[in-house]
């Protein structure tokens, strides 16, 4: 299964196939009625304090990050839950919604790591 990660300000497109938000607060300036988003997964997102490492430097903390938000979600029993759902839904692909603005380091990215063992 194809596992993406996209901005929610992009456009939602058919190959997105699930759209999951994956940020713990909703994003700024979007009505819920207006995110073309599947499912809301807050149990997914990255704890406060690493949130606060990530945006204080994302691309400085990133390495930082990355391997102590695997270590969160390696102890988050949603994580296999969550890939369950989406293999039992079957869908073409899997499109991890954030809201941050670095493309580059950012928790979803993350996320889809530690999926893609999961979903294969």
């Amino acid at each position: 299964m194809k596992i993406q990660t996209k901005r929610v300000y992009e456009a939602a497109e058919a190959a997105d196939g699930l759209r999951c938000l994956v940020d713990a607060l909703w994003p700024r300036g979007i009505k819920k009625s207006d995110l073309a988003c599947d499912q809301w997964v807050r149990t997914l997102s990255p704890s406060p304090a690493l949130r606060r490492l990530l945006h204080a430097d994302p691309a400085a903390n990133f390495a930082a990050f990355r391997t102590a938000y695997l270590a969160e979600l390696a102890a988050n029993a949603a994580l296999p839950q969550f890939a369950a759902e989406v293999a039992a839904a079957a869908p073409p692909a899997l499109t991890l919604l954030y809201a941050f603005r670095d493309t580059d380091h950012n928790h979803a990215r993350v996320l889809a790591e530690a999926l893609a063992p999961l979903l294969a």
